[in-house]
């Protein structure tokens, strides 16, 4: 793509969650003739309620040596933050043995570094961003930057937190570890369940927003400056010819293009599987509940308590509070059990919090990699105008805006030497 001429006008993103709108509304600002296609409406796959956390700053992967004495409550207990069920799935079996491969302290550093980098992009991108929906006179998901207080149970995961603050301190973050006392007067609503805790990592920069309604502020943004949408619409498959994607075949027809963003979050491996593309992708089920009618007793500040795997984040009057991750597969139901669970929770961490009977569940599946590095860009075995943004798995909202900039500079013929590209590949076996 270094020749100008061959940048790509007229481009096909495929998914309309967060991701792909932020890249459709990068590519519109960089002049491209958008389509985005999707077989549902906009933000109602993993965006509609996620946890709701902007965490530019604090990135730690998934993927960690601390994994490794938590296996036997992963695989066997029934109420674990984190839950690993077996299944007769090959693809279940090799992300999982990837999972694991990726659990040392030298990929977790790697990682760590590369998803600061593009969260710094992040940050800069989603406010341009935030700025075109509210000059619009759009929502911008009730968008605060309160900070960011991780909070810890133990003596020994809060020194285990300390070393991976070091780590992202040296790399440029502001964070500070906090005493309990401390924390409280960051947060007044933690004095409930104050003595839960050993400690807390406070960020103080860090932000929240409903992402849900940012993609619907970006869809309505987009419609009215001539993006086209095509939604509600199966897609069926990519029409390739000499190398290179020539349309989009969709239940209502097909679409020419003269490149494609594959951004359909976990639908994106089938999609992918049809042109021989294997990604290391596996989705993690999430959930969340959504609390209305918040007063004093719910926080300001967002909350994580690492030991639950649970977020909090206050929008407006309300309160979400997500967590825990399945590998579970393609399931979306809910269990009421995991809905009590939640509510269970935020009682035992703010039992002031309002809970009234307007409870709004909700589940979804993540688009994780073993490594929890997303894709971004162009991979060797697949066409060369097909682009992928796909992989982000806890981190699709922080990063979205981010993942949106590097691919506009790629398609614009910038390469790796100006676009510094965050890859899944399989992580080696050596320490």
């Amino acid at each position: 793509m270094e020749n100008p001429n061959r940048i790509p006008r007229r481009v096909a993103v495929l998914g309309a969650g967060i991701v792909g709108l932020a890249t459709a509304w990068r590519l519109h600002r960089d002049g491209h003739e958008v389509t985005v296609i999707d077989r549902a409406q906009p933000g109602s796959g993993a965006s509609a309620a996620n946890g709701a956390q902007l965490s530019y700053a604090y990135v730690q992967p998934l993927a960690d040596p601390s994994i490794w004495a938590q296996l036997p409550t992963l695989l066997l207990a029934k109420d674990s933050p984190l839950s690993l069920r077996i299944k007769l799935d090959p693809a279940q079996w090799a992300w999982g043995l990837q999972f694991l491969a990726a659990c040392r302290a030298s990929v977790s550093r790697e990682t760590t570094a590369q998803l600061l980098a593009l969260a710094a992009e992040s940050r800069i991108a989603f406010d341009a961003l935030r700025a075109d929906l509210l000059a619009a006179g759009l929502s911008d998901g009730q968008f605060s930057a309160t900070g960011k207080l991780v909070m810890y149970s133990t003596a020994e995961s809060f020194a285990a937190a300390r070393q991976q603050l070091a780590l992202q301190q040296a790399l440029g973050t502001e964070q500070h570890a906090l005493s309990p006392a401390d924390c409280l007067a960051v947060e007044p609503a933690l004095a409930d369940s104050l003595s839960q805790y050993a400690g807390g990592i406070h960020t103080p920069g860090e932000c929240a927003a409903d992402a849900g309604q940012v993609c619907r502020s970006l869809h309505r943004w987009l419609a009215t400056r001539g993006v086209r949408f095509v939604l509600d619409t199966a897609i069926d498959g990519l029409v390739v010819r000499q190398g290179q994607v020539a349309a989009v075949q969709t239940a209502k027809g097909f679409i020419d293009t003269d490149a494609v963003v594959l951004a359909l979050g976990t639908g994106s491996v089938a999609l992918a599987r049809t042109l021989g593309v294997r990604l290391p992708i596996y989705p993690l089920k999430g959930y969340s509940i959504t609390l209305p009618g918040q007063g004093t007793g719910a926080p300001t500040v967002n909350v994580t308590d690492a030991k639950r795997k649970l977020v909090f984040a206050r929008l407006g009057d309300r309160l979400r509070v997500a967590g825990m991750a399945e590998l579970v597969g393609e399931n979306r139901d809910i269990p009421p059990g995991r809905i009590d669970r939640l509510i269970q929770q935020t009682r035992e961490v703010f039992p002031q919090a309002h809970i009234g009977t307007e409870v709004q569940p909700w589940a979804g599946l993540r688009p994780a990699t073993p490594t929890a590095r997303p894709i971004v860009g162009t991979l060797p075995q697949a066409p060369a105008n097909l682009l992928f943004n796909v992989g982000h798995g806890a981190l699709g909202f922080t990063l979205a805006a981010g993942s949106a900039t590097r691919l506009s500079a790629l398609l614009h013929g910038r390469g790796a030497s100006d676009v510094s590209p965050v890859a899944a590949a399989p992580a080696a076996c050596s320490a």
